[in-house]
């Protein structure tokens, strides 16, 4: 403990330059840790809303069901893959699609028809919650559709209205039922917002005739496991025509995404690091200067050169730890703030925001987690005891006697 108090004393002989510093470093780290924070809850509340509404950590198709989603290119064996996760513990929803016409009154556009479980859709995932208007599907069959906004709104269909569905059947016939509109949907994505209208499966196999096809078997472990270990469980139950893909192949351009903010921060934060290093190694430098009477002295007494090299970096780390010290309190309390109140980007548009298709909250609210705040501290211990390497080397290598007599 002598070697720290010593560091501490010879940290604020020139108080002035020590505390300019330790100010530019608090700074350094309270701004990487918001910006952490803040990057992460956006990463994760678009990851969030890909996954959790509807997309789900993994899906199984037909091999070639997603070039051109053919009633025909049903997945083989559904009811297996479905017992594989729930033996595994993972929340599994099947979907069948296929498209069609609707009309209310004068109006009329495509649309894509979900076949769903709406029990299982429930369990599974969190887009039964997100109604603008009226509720989800019952558990029964029983002629009732939901709407994705935009498609409502170009149909000028209210909730309780009933919609008129034209389609071209399994078995070649012509498909025409009449439902009512029970629910609309918030917006959650582009393809559901424009064109889905969701019905139950067994309204969907009768006025389809699809014959309990399946086309879309979606995986959800609420982060129990990895969607890699989503897909190892199930792929096993997965016949050699049907294919199992994480959200990150399902979504590549949302994972590149991903992927460039994580190189962004990267990049972001080496910037940062690098100008905190800097600030030590003159500051380092500059003390090593004022004090090299002392260090001839001390070598000339018997003091080692790695004596002298551990003395300075301990007065680097002592400095990179009262500011990092300082800065994560104020990182932290930032960061709990924008977590609580985050920052309003309607401001900048109108309604919901999306990319590639996925619609995010367009209030972006920090994340605060162990990560976010341990890495930039313990890098910047790292950062600050590596600048005071050269300046130390430095002092370790004087000669005692040209150091003595320095003027």
């Amino acid at each position: 403990m002598t070697f720290l108090l010593h560091a501490w004393r010879n940290i604020w002989r020139n108080g002035k330059r020590t505390a300019i510093t330790v100010v530019a470093v608090t700074l350094t780290t309270a701004v990487l840790i918001v910006t952490l924070s803040l990057m992460r809850g956006f990463g994760d509340d678009m990851v969030h809303n890909a996954t959790r509404l509807v997309v789900g950590d993994a899906q199984v198709h037909e091999a070639d069901y997603r070039l051109d989603r053919s009633i025909y290119k049903s997945i083989a064996n559904p009811d297996g893959i479905l017992q594989a996760a729930q033996k595994a513990g993972i929340d599994a929803a099947p979907r069948s699609f296929s498209f069609g016409l609707v009309s209310s009154g004068h109006k009329s556009a495509g649309a894509m028809f979900w076949g769903v479980s709406p029990a299982a859709e429930k369990t599974a995932f969190e887009l039964a919650k997100e109604m603008f208007e009226g509720s989800y599907l019952s558990d029964q069959a029983a002629g009732q559709v939901v709407l994705g906004r935009k498609l409502a709104k170009s149909l000028h269909a209210q909730v309780g209205a009933e919609i008129v569905a034209v389609v071209q059947a399994a078995d070649g016939s012509l498909g025409n039922e009449l439902f009512q509109v029970i629910g609309i949907l918030k917006l959650a994505g582009e393809e559901i917002d424009r064109g889905a209208a969701i019905i139950h499966r067994q309204d969907f196999d009768s006025l389809f005739v699809s014959g309990g096809r399946v086309h879309e078997i979606a995986l959800n472990a609420w982060d129990r496991m990895s969607p890699e270990q989503v897909v190892a469980k199930v792929s096993p139950a997965v016949s050699e025509a049907s294919v199992a893909q994480t959200w990150r192949e399902l979504m590549p351009q949302l994972a590149s995404m991903v992927d460039m903010m994580d190189a962004a921060l990267a990049i972001f934060g080496f910037i940062f690091f690098l100008a905190a290093g800097l600030g030590v190694m003159n500051t380092m430098l500059m003390a090593t200067y004022e004090r090299i009477r002392e260090f001839g002295i001390l070598k000339a007494i018997g003091a080692s050169p790695w004596r002298i090299l551990r003395d300075i970096s301990t007065e680097a780390f002592v400095m990179s730890v009262i500011s990092t010290s300082l800065g994560a309190i104020i990182g932290v309390a930032a960061s709990l703030y924008l977590e609580a109140h985050p920052i309003d980007l309607s401001v900048f548009g109108s309604g919901d925001m999306s990319f590639s298709g996925v619609v995010f909250n367009p209030l972006w609210r920090a994340t605060v987690d162990q990560q976010t705040v341990v890495v930039p501290v313990v890098v910047m211990w790292i950062v600050c005891v590596l600048a005071s390497l050269y300046p130390a080397t430095k002092a370790a290598r004087l000669d005692p006697i040209r150091a003595i007599n320095h003027v």
